[in-house]
């Protein structure tokens, strides 16, 4: 298992830690997804790591932005 950290811009509340969670867990080999709404950190744990470029289309898909990575 592996684990990443990004951070995401623009939540507010808990549905949107509820959204980017749902996109991001849908990911190929994600096993867990913890969104920490202060800070904005996003920790993934997985089999293997998935690419940035897919992280970001998941947390843009749930209408956040992936912080510089």
């Amino acid at each position: 298992m592996t684990q990443s950290v990004y951070t995401v811009t623009g939540m507010t509340c808990g549905h949107c830690v509820t959204s980017v969670t749902e996109e991001v867990s849908a990911l190929d080999g994600v096993q867990h997804v913890d969104v920490d709404l202060p800070t904005g950190t996003l920790t993934i744990t997985s089999d293997t790591p998935p690419t940035t470029d897919d992280v970001r289309a998941a947390v843009t898909e749930a209408g956040y932005e992936l912080a510089n990575a």
